[in-house]
């Protein structure tokens, strides 16, 4: 497997904390986000191609089709995507590894393939192909 760049990075944030947390984000670090619904991001900040605030609801729902996170599995506080030469072969070596896959190469609706997995620190991982951040 080859990383070829973080593709983002951010806190996942419990639902009843959203608007605190974005406040501190946003309010007191300065800064300045785009706003989906409380998916909170940007793209300009140095060092990172995207960071976010992620509510768990939603990081729940991209992997579980579901809203609420489910009790056997550690809920985690930060999320980190990166971007791999390709997806399917690196999923193949994490299964082969004995890691569990919560989300196996699949393409999102905004043309990103992903594979999602709780790292050993307890971070949402993603391995993704994300087109429109690469240079090829």
């Amino acid at each position: 497997m080859k990383i070829l760049f973080v593709a983002g990075f951010g806190s996942i944030v419990r639902d009843e904390l959203v608007n605190d947390t974005s406040h501190f984000y946003q309010g007191v670090l300065g800064i300045e986000f785009e706003h989906v619904g409380d998916y909170v991001h940007t793209g300009n900040l140095d060092g990172v191609k995207h960071f976010a605030l992620w509510p768990l609801s939603q990081a729940a729902e991209s992997c579980f089709g579901t809203p609420h996170w489910p009790s056997d599995v550690p809920e985690p506080r930060t999320w980190i995507e990166m971007d791999v030469d390709d997806v399917v072969e690196a999923t193949k070596e994490l299964v082969a590894q004995g890691y569990r896959c919560l989300v196996s190469n699949r393409e999102e609706p905004w043309g990103q393939t992903v594979t999602r997995l709780i790292s050993p620190d307890g971070a949402l991982m993603g391995l993704t192909r994300t087109p429109w951040m690469r240079n090829d």
